[in-house]
């Protein structure tokens, strides 16, 4: 019995994040009320209230539940998150590991596109969302600067600049390109990136 509540409680959960992001997407984070997210989940504003305890902690769970799962992001004690395989492939520095994982990354461009387009319109909106988005994008800079420090490539005042436009370029690409915009398909954006990642965080 204990584990049909249990099963019932995470559908529920489910529910209210899934139909808080496809709210957010349809009509923006910031007119999205608590009401039309426990509508649209087909239950109320107290069972809602019984989750979250408010909207920023549901944009809160969408980024780092869910986004760092689609991203393969772990905890870390250190930098709060991290991905693993990203430290390795710049730390190995190879041309085809850099680009087997940006090709890799590209997959999930579509999937994850809706959580970090509205985490980013929710940061214009809330200070508490602003930071946790701003420690997720420093955690992911991090990764970069701890594969350049275990290769021990670079000055290290320079790994951390390197790490902000590696992840700069990226996030943006994976936030706004779709099959043919700025006339590239998927085989040219993943040989530009490569190209680019290969000259900022390696030393030919």
């Amino acid at each position: 019995m204990a584990s049909l509540r249990e099963a019932q409680k995470e559908m529920t959960r489910r529910l209210l994040l899934d139909a808080g992001l496809d709210l957010f997407v349809e009509k923006g984070y910031a007119t999205t009320t608590i009401d039309d997210i426990a509508s649209a989940a087909g239950t109320t504003r107290m069972t809602f209230y019984a989750y979250f305890p408010s909207k920023v902690e549901l944009m809160k769970a969408l980024i780092t539940e869910r986004l760092n799962a689609a991203l393969g992001r772990v905890p870390s004690a250190e930098h709060g998150s991290t991905e693993q395989d990203l430290v390795a492939v710049v730390a190995d520095g190879s041309p085809e590991r850099i680009r087997a994982w940006i090709e890799t990354t590209s997959s999930s461009w579509d999937a994850i596109r809706p959580y970090t387009t509205t985490a980013r319109q929710a940061a214009a909106n809330d200070a508490e969302i602003k930071a946790l988005v701003d420690a997720w994008y420093d955690e992911a800079v991090s990764d970069v600067e701890d594969g350049l420090a275990r290769a021990d490539r670079f000055p290290k005042e320079e790994r951390r600049l390197r790490g902000v436009l590696a992840i700069a370029e990226l996030d943006h690409v994976a936030r706004h390109w779709t099959e043919g915009r700025w006339g590239s398909d998927r085989e040219q954006v993943i040989r530009v990136i490569t190209d680019s990642w290969v000259g900022l965080l390696t030393q030919r």
